[in-house]
């Protein structure tokens, strides 16, 4: 049976590049972000029953993200109805995966808002990702497009660092990568006593 770690950090905290970490340490890492996607392309598990509820959030048989947000915007209960939809599919992938994955010793499970959407009760452990607020800002000001508004707003739906890491089981910051990559290599001795069969 797998220790399931449940990593979590806002943005610009170093998320991708820790999950990238474990890869390389050989240990299997489910993705919430890449889950929806997957469910949203053609012939994705969600885009038939979204189509069923707005036929104009499919185009091409995949899920427009455009038309999403435009339905969410101009339905105050869009938002709900998407969730009814897509929170158990993605529930499903994270099981499967687990489960695909039982004979390892330990599974990372990346969810972005693991303690906003109460994610936290289907992990064994918790690890949040960070990094000072001003290399944060720097970070996400560097990203092509990204201006302070929207990291203001994108900040706004998340909860603060300071309370994820206090909530959380673990905590690596990511200041430097080899730093990161020694601490991701720690935790997993750790976790899984020296044992990570790959």
């Amino acid at each position: 049976m797998s220790l399931i770690l449940g990593l979590t950090g806002s943005i610009g905290m170093g998320k991708s590049t820790t999950t990238d970490f474990f890869r390389e340490a050989g240990v299997p890492v489910w993705d919430a972000d890449a889950a929806v996607h997957a469910l949203y392309a053609p012939g994705g598990a969600a885009v038939a029953p979204i189509a069923a509820l707005h036929p104009a959030a499919v185009r091409d048989g995949a899920i427009d993200r455009a038309a999403l947000r435009d339905w969410i915007a101009a339905d105050a209960s869009a938002l709900k109805r998407i969730e009814g939809v897509v929170h158990p599919l993605v529930g499903q992938s994270r099981a499967d995966f687990i489960a695909a994955h039982a004979d390892r010793p330990l599974v990372v499970v990346d969810v972005p808002l693991l303690f906003e959407t109460g994610g936290e009760r289907y992990v064994d452990r918790t690890l949040v990702v960070s990094a000072p607020a001003e290399v944060q800002r720097a970070r996400v000001l560097a990203r092509p497009g990204m201006t302070e508004a929207h990291f203001q707003t994108i900040l706004s739906k998340q909860m603060p660092d300071a309370e994820k890491r206090a909530r959380a089981d673990h905590v690596i910051e990511t200041l430097t990568l080899d730093q990161t990559r020694a601490a991701v290599q720690g935790l997993i001795a750790e976790l899984t006593g020296g044992r990570n069969d790959a």
